[in-house]
């Protein structure tokens, strides 16, 4: 692929990881008054995060797997596809049950996208590029989940069903680009192993050289996602924010975090190295979190959560590029398993912070910042005994 081809299929994965996540975003604001409409509260809202989650960590590894052999483009759009089908099939639920099926349904979809998205832009960039090329990935995340809820949030004063249907028909629409556009790319290794079950891939990325970033991407996943699950019930209970003015605390959030993240994050990748940034930012966001539960009004709420937000983009791109430039040709491989990591501290993360809501809404907060604290520690006591290096920018 030439350099003008490549730079086209970024700006396309990008587009295509920019409406997934808008479409997780642009749900988030409406989720307690839609809830509401089905009498349910906390602990459903967190069991369906963790249905996403479940089905992400299932098929993943499936994802990045088949990627590895057939190329990338069919997964992207199929899970293109079926993301959108599943986004129109919540809004049209009557039934708590088909809400579980929808949001499992979209896990999967969200699946077959992002792995083989990640894998791609290994393929596409270089050695030294990869930290560039997962920022603005990274970014392109971030602002879907940025302008997601503020959509979202506009859209509900006038249907709370119509985001789920807006989510859904631009999927449509980026599966139809991407089958237009988007290369094909298959893995240029020549002779790759026989697919194994998930558990024996589980199995095997212990043995890895990336894997204690692995149990970094699980712990931080899971210490964050008790924060995201859990912050517009608690807005709601707490200070009684209607859909617009939760919007608002998380697209700014997710403004700053974007902006940050495409100008900064990889001058701070070669200044400090990944590792740093990764070990600063887990502390940033563990003091955010904790923060939470003493503070009040809309201004000191919204830096916190602004503050929280752009920790947690720097940790992602950093977390990502160190697993692709330590997996080699498995890429595909790599891309899966980091997913599943993060999709098992999404599902476990979110199902027990909406119980523990339920019962204290404080107490998913005091959880996720101990658990980021610990994430911290093993990652630093870690790297200072094996990798020391890390600690140091590259050259």
């Amino acid at each position: 692929m030439t350099e003008k081809s490549n730079k086209l299929a970024l700006y396309l994965l990008m587009f295509n990881m920019f409406i997934t996540m808008g479409g997780i975003g642009i749900i988030v604001p409406v989720m307690p008054a839609y809830l509401q409409v089905f009498g349910v509260g906390g602990q459903v809202l967190g069991f369906l995060i963790a249905g996403f989650a479940l089905a992400q960590f299932l098929f993943s590894p499936v994802a990045g797997d088949l990627s590895d052999r057939h190329g990338r483009k069919m997964f992207i759009i199929g899970g293109l596809i079926v993301y959108g089908s599943s986004q129109i099939l919540f809004g049209l639920a009557t039934e708590v049950w088909v809400l579980f099926l929808a949001r499992f349904l979209s896990g999967t979809g969200a699946a077959f996208i992002m792995a083989p998205i990640m894998a791609f832009v290994a393929d596409i960039t270089t050695y030294e590029e990869r930290g560039k090329g997962m920022g603005m990935i990274g970014a392109a995340m971030s602002l879907g989940f940025m302008i997601g809820p503020g959509v979202g949030g506009f859209l509900s004063e006038v249907n709370l069903t119509f985001p789920f249907f807006l989510a859904g028909a631009v999927a449509y629409v980026a599966a139809i680009m991407s089958a237009v556009y988007l290369p094909n790319i298959k893995n240029i290794q020549e002779t790759i192993a026989p697919r194994e079950r998930l558990a024996k891939q589980m199995v095997k990325s212990v043995k890895t050289s990336y894997f204690i970033f692995l149990i970094v991407v699980f712990t931080f996943s899971f210490g964050i996602s008790n924060f995201q699950a859990t912050l517009t019930l608690y807005l709601d209970h707490k200070f009684g924010y209607t859909p617009s003015e939760i919007a608002i605390i998380l697209t700014v959030g997710g403004f700053a975090g974007v902006v940050l993240q495409m100008f900064v994050v990889n001058k701070l990748f070669k200044r400090y190295g990944e590792m740093k940034v990764i070990l600063v930012n887990l502390l940033v966001a563990a003091a955010m979190m904790l923060l939470v539960i003493y503070i009040s009004g809309f201004f000191i709420i919204l830096v916190v959560a602004t503050l929280f937000s752009i920790a947690t983009t720097f940790i992602r791109p950093a977390v990502n590029t160190l697993i692709s430039k330590l997996a080699g040709n498995e890429q595909g491989f790599a891309a899966g398993m980091n997913n599943a990591y993060m999709s098992l501290g999404n599902m476990f993360g979110p199902a027990l912070a909406g119980i523990l809501f339920d019962w204290n809404p404080n107490s998913p907060y005091i959880l996720g910042t101990f658990v980021l604290v610990g994430c911290f520690t093993l990652a630093y006591l870690w790297t200072v005994k094996k990798a020391p290096h890390l600690m140091r920018a590259a050259s």
